[in-house]
């Protein structure tokens, strides 16, 4: 689970449509299937270049250089003038229905099809969450569908993964209506993906408990109405860390730990699931898939970190034309994450995707803000010199627009129109650094609850659970892997 906002402008075709071939195709096949278009799109994109990089576009989206990102560390956002309602309070009095926009809020039913879930999700944005309910009169979520649901998914529809629950036969029966040209609905991939247990509370219970879930890895609390079931509002990390960003310095015990760099708060340093950026993109999508984790870094051949690709990103895939970047590798797709958020050669400067042992919290905390992102990779730095200011000035501040919807960066010096560069000829070491840690937003709620006196698990052990419950998705891929040779080898059935 990863909250960044993906939202666009036009709506995105999904996985249905995206899975099938085009319409030269459609007239001569009948009925094409998820499954089956999946697999025939890589059949056919054998004798294929890979697709380059749309970097050509003309229409781009503003980005953030590197004068709007230090103005945003120096001057972190503040209430509006007369917005003072946490000024003098203890933030675990505040309530969380004073944190969530109940307009977020976003419904599917079992019967949805994945399709239409996809487009859900991917123009709804923050909080990156549809919930899935029984019917259309009802407000009780008993499911929900994200970003990691979709790569498990697309995972599947290529056939690169299995699911790690139900019986055998669930499975076949899962491939025989995708096969049939059926409609593959949101209550036939429950079993497809690793789900977080569904965590409510009432909407006037204060932030103490939430604080205490979050700050212990749980992505997201549904939270309801008093004496119900029924949904007003998401609470995520996301939310909740920008919360906390934006009235932190109302609260004491909070805004103390700002001015403090992470090595002196023991945080960061850790080993790391990473990929080279010469890897296929199917290594990350299963790395993601498998260790339950919201995002990896992409490395040169130096172990230098060179770039980011999230669960976000999979809304790349969902188009049929799209479908050979599966076959890519990850730096290739990271040439079209940057042409989707409009960064163009020499503009934007600063890397956003990293921090280094000597940066403080208050500008960590400021890159988490701005890339809307889960997790921040740690490089190494022999001299503190880098880092932020140590603590942001007192001057209210209006937060300039967000890096990108994902997250997902890289330095524009290491990406080209219409191809990428080998992972052997990245100058990393001069983009970024070694990578030697990570933090994650658990990990900066964790440091909050502790030191607002509360006694949240602690993040590695949470890790480890996440970790231990993916294993039979794990096994199953590896077995699917076994028996799938080639892409070229899965073609559509024969009816």
């Amino acid at each position: 689970m990863t909250d960044n906002d993906p939202s666009t402008p036009t709506r995105t075709p999904a996985v249905a449509q995206s899975l099938s071939p085009d319409s030269s195709h459609q007239a001569a096949r009948a009925s094409p299937t998820p499954l089956s278009s999946a697999r025939a799109s890589f059949s056919e994109s054998r004798s294929r270049f890979v697709p380059p990089s749309p970097r050509l576009r003309t229409t781009r989206q503003p980005s953030m250089g590197q004068q709007a990102f230090q103005e945003l560390v120096n001057n972190p956002p503040m209430p509006h003038e007369g917005n003072n309602s946490f000024e003098g309070r203890d933030w675990k009095d505040v309530k969380l229905n004073e944190v969530v926009d109940p307009g977020q809020v976003r419904w599917a039913e079992y019967d949805t099809s994945v399709e239409d879930a996809t487009h859900k999700l991917i123009e709804g944005g923050s909080p990156n969450v549809v919930l899935v309910r029984k019917d259309s009169y009802s407000r009780v979520a008993a499911s929900t569908f994200d970003f990691g649901d979709l790569n498990a998914y697309l995972l599947f529809a290529v056939g690169l993964a299995r699911p790690g629950e139900g019986p055998v036969s669930s499975f076949n029966d899962l491939i025989k209506k995708a096969r049939e040209g059926k409609t593959v609905n949101l209550g036939d991939i429950q079993h497809l993906g690793q789900k977080e247990e569904l965590i409510t509370l009432p909407a006037s219970a204060n932030l103490t408990q939430a604080v205490e879930l979050l700050g212990s890895g749980i992505h997201r609390i549904i939270v309801v109405k008093e004496g119900t079931q029924d949904v007003e509002g998401v609470l995520t990390q996301v939310r909740l860390v920008r919360f906390f960003w934006e009235h932190g310095r109302h609260f004491e015990t909070v805004y103390d730990l700002f001015h403090k760099t992470l090595k002196d708060l023991g945080v960061g340093p850790r080993i790391v699931h990473s990929v080279n950026g010469d890897k296929p993109l199917t290594d990350a999508l299963e790395m993601m898939a498998n260790g339950s984790i919201s995002s990896v870094p992409v490395l040169d051949n130096h172990s230098n970190v060179v770039g980011n690709i999230s669960q976000v990103d999979v809304r790349l895939l969902t188009k049929s034309t799209s479908l050979p970047l599966l076959r890519s590798s990850c730096m290739h797709f990271i040439s079209v994450i940057l042409s989707e958020r409009g960064m163009e050669d020499g503009k934007d400067s600063v890397p956003v995707f990293y921090i280094t042992p000597h940066s403080t919290l208050a500008h960590t905390l400021a890159k988490l803000v701005a890339t809307r992102s889960h997790r921040m990779w740690m490089v190494d730095d022999a001299s503190p010199t880098q880092s932020a200011p140590q603590t942001p000035i007192a001057t209210a501040h209006a937060p300039p627009a967000a890096l990108g919807a994902s997250g997902s960066h890289i330095s524009p010096h290491t990406a080209a129109a219409g191809a990428s560069v080998p992972a052997a000829g990245l100058p990393g070491q001069h983009m970024s650094g070694h990578l030697c840690g990570v933090i994650s937003l658990t990990d900066v709620l964790n440091l909050f609850a502790i030191a607002g006196g509360l006694s949240p698990m602690r993040p590695d052990a949470a890790r480890n659970r996440r970790r231990s419950s993916s294993t039979s998705l794990r096994a199953s891929m590896d077995s699917t892997r076994s028996s799938v040779t080639s892409f070229s080898d899965m073609g559509p059935s024969k009816r």
